[in-house]
């Protein structure tokens, strides 16, 4: 007897979102070329300072892009099955762990 195998296709749903914060918070992280990023537009347009210094320092953006990349973490974690959730669970999850350790080692160099 014969079996038929029917591979079931990913559909976009809730984890698709896993990608779609990732990339808003490489936006909003980044540096494209001698542009602005996104990030210091958006805390300059609301009063915050994005560098520690004026315009040199520490870079507060980094910082505030785990907003967006731990949920995409924990989405993409939770709502495997969907279309991009793998893809915004392993970006997200490996840029959260290197920002954090670049908190850390800022945090050990000011000690």
């Amino acid at each position: 007897m014969t079996t038929i195998t029917v591979k079931k296709k990913k559909g976009i749903g809730v984890g698709s979102l896993s990608f779609a914060l990732c990339l808003i918070g490489i936006l909003f992280t980044f540096r494209f070329g001698d542009k602005f990023c996104i990030g210091d537009i958006i805390l300059n347009s609301i009063g915050l300072s994005a560098w520690s210094n004026g315009d040199s320092g520490i870079h507060y953006t980094n910082f505030y892009s785990i907003i967006f990349f731990i949920p995409s973490f924990i989405i993409g974690n939770i709502y495997q099955n969907n279309k991009f959730a793998k893809a915004g669970k392993i970006i997200s999850g490996f840029l959260s762990v290197l920002i954090l350790l670049v908190l850390i080692t800022t945090i050990i160099n000011f000690v």
